[in-house]
């Protein structure tokens, strides 16, 4: 683990010192150009600080079944964004799903829509998500599975999956997907950003995933959105797409689900780059990133802050990725999550914590 460490602390040194030559290398696409750092920051500082989860209705096991008209939770999703508003949270990263727009484009985008219009009421932003690298590789429409006990994430899927992420004969519908939605929403400020490629090269993807990655960039730029675009650094190691990633975000994103050290030194590192930062992905208890230590580092370093998990529910992120239970037992302790399926606090004095850091009494 430390030679590992250091490794990717000297990827870290040479993302955060690129130079302008060496951004041709990684091919920055043209057209409307990525944001200038004084744009960047001056878009940021209009909001105050950015904090929220990564959302999924716990009455869905994946995207589809959040998207698709039949399971569309409309109740779920209002109560359950209303606990998001109570204890001071103004901003949701939700995931999309391109299966769910071929369905039925205008009435994937008219959910769009009404889910925006409920968490606009409860005073919350939305960071959506297109593709995604994690997870299970093909997705199908219609009836999805039911949980395997104690199995993290057993129903998520990735998009386009795979091997489709990686054919590109498949990138034509995939750019109308893409120019549809975000050409809808562009001017729409209830989107706080557009996070375009969650993980790429996950699920031992590798670089494969580059040629999706350079192309949801060069059709999100010639949309031209109001709103910002990124695609969030994950994996240290994969010095190509980090780069990529890097060079053509208008703001940096960023998981990290180590301790409060590793955590600092990811910061300091990526602060070179003198954009806004959000950690789109924090939050594991059972690795040692915690609300009570992780939190409050990143509200001092004025970084956004979406941890992983909100509610309980068919997702089964109470349980750890490597350690499943398959007795469906309750975890000694819960890896994501932070309210149980009636609203209660899975621990009170974690979102005591939030609250007071959004000067909520």
């Amino acid at each position: 683990m430390k030679r590992f460490r250091n490794k990717l602390l000297i990827i870290l040194f040479l993302l955060s010192s690129v130079s302008s030559v060496e951004a041709q290398k990684v091919n920055v696409p043209s057209g409307a150009g990525r944001w200038s750092v004084e744009k960047a920051n001056e878009w940021y500082n209009q909001f105050k600080w950015i904090n929220g989860a990564d959302f999924l209705p716990s009455t869905a096991i994946n995207q589809l079944e959040m998207w698709q008209a039949e399971t569309f939770d409309f109740a779920t999703i209002n109560k359950e964004l209303g606990w998001a508003e109570n204890i001071g949270f103004n901003t949701m990263r939700v995931y999309l799903h391109s299966l769910a727009w071929k369905q039925d484009p205008t009435g994937f985008k008219q959910r769009v829509d009404r889910y925006l219009g409920i968490a606009d009421k409860h005073k919350i932003k939305t960071i959506f998500v297109f593709f995604d690298d994690c997870w299970n590789k093909q997705a199908r429409p219609g009836k999805q599975p039911e949980p395997k006990p104690g199995v993290h994430n057993s129903g998520w899927v990735q998009d386009p999956g795979d091997p489709d992420s990686k054919d590109p004969s498949k990138f034509p519908e995939l750019e109308k997907y893409v120019k549809d939605v975000i050409q809808h929403f562009s001017k729409d400020k209830r989107i706080l950003l557009w996070d375009l490629y969650n993980e790429p090269g996950n699920s031992g993807k590798l670089t494969t995933s580059l040629p999706l990655l350079k192309n949801v960039f060069s059709w999100a730029r010639e949309v031209n959105p109001s709103q910002p675009l990124s695609v969030g650094l994950w994996a240290w190691d994969y010095e190509e797409l980090n780069a990529f990633q890097a060079l053509n975000s208008d703001v940096i994103t960023y998981h990290d689900y180590e301790d409060p050290q590793w955590h600092q030194r990811v910061i300091d590192l990526l602060k070179s780059h003198g954009r806004p930062m959000i950690c789109t992905e924090y939050m594991a208890r059972t690795r040692n990133s915690r609300f009570s230590n992780i939190l409050p580092l990143l509200h001092k370093e004025n970084i956004g802050a979406i941890n992983w998990g909100f509610v309980a529910g068919k997702s089964n992120t109470i349980y750890a990725w490597d350690t499943p239970l398959p007795s469906g037992e309750q975890p000694i302790e819960w890896f994501h999550d932070i309210f149980k399926k009636d609203g209660t606090p899975y621990r009170d004095d974690e979102v005591q914590l939030i609250k007071k850091l959004n000067g909520i009494k």
